[in-house]
């Protein structure tokens, strides 16, 4: 993952930092989250680096669904019987999936797995398919909230991506959705475009959208994407960083100014609608993740499967290993904690460093107090948060004051 301007990015939402594994015997928690991988696109954007692949037919999703089914029966015995509290649906784009494909991998987790205290239901989607019939389904199949990728208001800058949608249908699919009863709708969108500059005409038009949550993402540079090739290539010229800093703090800004609170440095929402599922990741939450490439986190260890659709298809089928663990030490854990803290309005809690972390806690006050001189970082005496300046330097911060 590259860093910009000191802002690691990711472009989806399970664009989690720290990807990790759950065992049986490290769930202490009665409270877990659930995530499914859905690793199929119509085309790849320029620059995606998550693990996803074309697809080719209709029989490519119902063997993979098939197979998700089988983990998720195979996984059962790993948490007894707590509860999930999240339900994720990422990728890829989840919205390939067909009402009936969703429903067999909703009946298999039902079946296997604890949802009867459900808060929330999130399920990726791209503008081009959410039509007011397959809206419907997925509402009645129990999804509670959409996070649409948008990524731009500009059909110049859509194309340049390489996406499938246009600015029209992104803006008639939030409105559908919103007829369709949905209530709790996210947003991305990308800051940082080359070649652009509609960086704040994309934010006056959510502001005619009324949803209630946003994510915004810097377009980087990622390894094997088609975006760097191009870079490599000299086909096409990256933001430079000071155009990239003004369009992030247009966004603070802007966010202010029209209701919405920035709980973590890429991601806003209205009062009360911040993402319960990734405040998990961030909170130190376990979770059980299925699918190709997919992770888990089960408190002291990590496991992630096989970033590759027929290798997971074979595993799964034959019983053979298709995943990979570690376990976690203090230090990693504490590390991990100070990485996501200081990305997040909540910053570092005394109470929560001290009482997790006893040996590391103290270390890290005094690492911290050079950033609350150098005006990074706040302290009010009961958590060390980042200023808006800080979180530019968020990633730079938690290096130098990891153990």
């Amino acid at each position: 993952m590259v860093n910009y301007m000191g802002i690691r990015v990711y472009v989806k939402c399970q664009s989690v930092i720290f990807v990790s594994s759950v065992f049986k015997s490290n769930f202490s928690c009665p409270l877990m989250m659930i995530y499914v991988h859905i690793p199929f696109c119509r085309q790849k954007c320029l620059y995606c680096a998550f693990y996803s692949l074309p697809q080719k037919s209709v029989a490519d999703i119902d063997t993979y669904v098939d197979t998700l089914c089988s983990e998720m029966a195979q996984r059962k015995d790993e948490i007894g019987t707590e509860h999930a509290k999240t339900l994720y649906f990422g990728g890829g784009t989840p919205s390939l999936l067909t009402p009936p494909q969703l429903s067999k991998i909703l009946d298999t987790l039902h079946r296997c797995y604890d949802l009867s205290q459900l808060e929330e239901f999130t399920f990726e989607a791209n503008p081009e398919q959410l039509t007011k019939e397959y809206l419907h389904e997925i509402k009645t199949l129990g999804v509670n909230r959409l996070s649409i990728g948008v990524q731009s208001f500009s059909d110049a800058d859509l194309k340049l991506l390489n996406r499938r949608h246009t600015a029209q249908q992104a803006v008639q699919a939030v409105k559908t959705a919103q007829d369709s009863g949905f209530d709790n709708i996210s947003i991305d969108l990308i800051y940082g475009i080359p070649q652009s500059d509609n960086w704040q005409s994309n934010l006056a038009i959510v502001e005619t959208l009324d949803v209630q949550h946003l994510s915004c993402y810097s377009l980087t540079l990622e390894h094997g994407t088609a975006y760097a090739k191009l870079v490599e290539k000299v086909k096409i010229q990256p933001c430079d960083e000071e155009m990239v800093i003004s369009q992030y703090n247009t966004l603070i800004q802007w966010a202010k100014q029209n209701g919405f609170e920035q709980y973590e440095i890429s991601n806003f929402c209205k009062s009360g609608r911040h993402s319960r599922h990734n405040s998990g990741y961030w909170d130190g939450t376990r979770y059980l993740g299925f699918g190709a490439a997919a992770h888990s986190y089960g408190g002291t260890r990590r496991q992630w499967n096989v970033a590759d659709i027929a290798a997971y298809i074979k595993g799964v089928k034959n019983g053979t290993p298709f995943s990979e663990s570690e376990e976690l030490t203090a230090a990693d854990l504490f590390n991990e904690y100070v990485m996501t803290a200081l990305r997040t309005a909540k910053g570092v809690e005394k109470s929560v460093s001290e009482r997790r972390f006893p040996t590391f806690a103290q270390l890290f006050a005094e690492k911290a107090r050079q950033f609350v001189q150098r005006g990074l970082l706040t302290d009010d005496g009961t958590a060390f948060r980042p200023t808006q300046k800080g979180l530019l330097m968020a990633d730079g911060m938690a290096a130098e004051c990891f153990v």
